[in-house]
């Protein structure tokens, strides 16, 4: 038995209880938690914003040691440091045949598999394929990539997601070119990796949204230049810094329609708004006809931060290294397990960065 974090049911408080693993069958790896961050995604999943079969074991951006491997699985052996991958690709299926990895629609197809039982015999599904939020999980083998070396094994569970997600935010969907100009709403740890890599694209006026004034440290730290508390006027203040045009790109990380309409009237004519925050379908953003056509702007979402993992985590490992992307800048508690739901309320509060869960 290993401890885990359960989600019984949809909007049912998580329960840290015990739960019994299967061995690594063919092509699957066994893997120990090293550290599992606590995502928005995941408190979306507990209240129901986003779908999956429960109970489960919640926690997707994760990272540590393979204990086992199942028959069949070469690219990682007992030993070896990894990141957990929450959306593998099937590698055959159209968006994959385009090269859109990130849209492989398969790539959720394992959440309907009993990952593990409880000491009663309750059959438990797996989150979001990777089941993070637990001292040890078994996974698909493609749910493990070899994790970076130079890289502290505890911080490189943030690469699982809100680096991955904030980075390709930027660099993939966004484009962000030296010199342009990019408001990130929303600082929590995918709008702090979002701030972090638009200063790594050379960006020239970065400017950081959020409801909390106590998060304005934590952002100039990732390299904003500038720093707005979010209010009816936010376009307004985001077109004042940038010569009155407004942002040549945004970055939306929130996920409400408030701030996506925010977003996208914060960004010049002929901007670019990224939506990187998952809204609920009661979430509804309008826009008129002329608008669309008059101020040129491209409005588009992204998932995953429209990244490859496997060809983007080495990138991102020598910005680590080369002192470039600071992942400890993006945590901002240090928790064991049983501190996730008070995580959860941080996170429905709009307080700190990420919570990190530290095995």
């Amino acid at each position: 038995m290993v401890r885990a974090a359960v989600l019984p049911s949809v909007g049912a408080p998580l329960e840290i209880t015990g739960i019994s693993l299967p061995d690594p069958g063919p092509g699957q790896v066994r893997v120990r938690l090293a550290a599992a961050g606590v995502c928005h995604s995941d408190l979306s999943l507990s209240d129901g914003t986003m779908r999956v079969p429960v109970p489960a074991v919640l926690g997707h951006e994760g990272a540590g040691t393979v204990l086992a491997v199942g028959e069949g699985v070469e690219h990682v052996a007992a030993g070896d440091a990894v990141v957990l991958n929450w959306a593998p690709s099937c590698g055959t299926c159209h968006h994959c045949s385009l090269g859109e990895v990130w849209l492989c629609t398969e790539a959720l197809a394992g959440v309907g598999r009993v990952h593990a039982t409880t000491a009663d015999g309750t059959a438990l599904h797996p989150g979001l394929n990777v089941a993070a939020f637990a001292e040890e999980t078994v996974v698909p083998a493609g749910c493990v990539l070899p994790a970076p070396e130079g890289v502290d094994l505890t911080d490189a569970a943030l690469l699982g997601c809100a680096v991955l997600t904030g980075y390709g935010a930027v660099h993939h969907a966004s484009r962000v070119r030296e010199g342009e100009s990019v408001a990130v709403l929303g600082v929590g740890g995918v709008g702090l990796a979002a701030l972090q890599s638009a200063r790594i694209a050379g960006a020239g006026t970065i400017v950081a949204v959020d409801v909390s004034p106590e998060k304005e440290e934590l952002a100039r730290r990732a390299g904003a230049t500038d720093y707005v508390l979010a209010s009816d006027a936010t376009a307004k203040e985001v077109r004042r810094l940038t010569g009155g045009r407004g942002a040549d790109v945004a970055v939306e990380c929130v996920g409400r329609a408030a701030t996506i309409r925010a977003a996208w009237d914060a960004t010049r004519r002929g901007g670019r708004t990224t939506v990187v925050g998952i809204g609920g379908k009661d979430q509804q953003v309008t826009f008129n006809a002329l608008e669309i056509f008059h101020f040129g702007r491209t409005l588009s979402g992204c998932v995953y931060g429209n990244s490859d993992p496997a060809a983007d985590l080495p990138v991102l490992a020598e910005h680590v290294r080369e002192g470039r992307l600071d992942l400890a800048a993006l945590v901002t508690d240090r928790i064991p397990l049983d501190g996730i739901p008070a995580a959860f309320d941080a996170m429905r509060q709009g307080r700190g960065a990420r919570s990190l869960v530290v095995f």
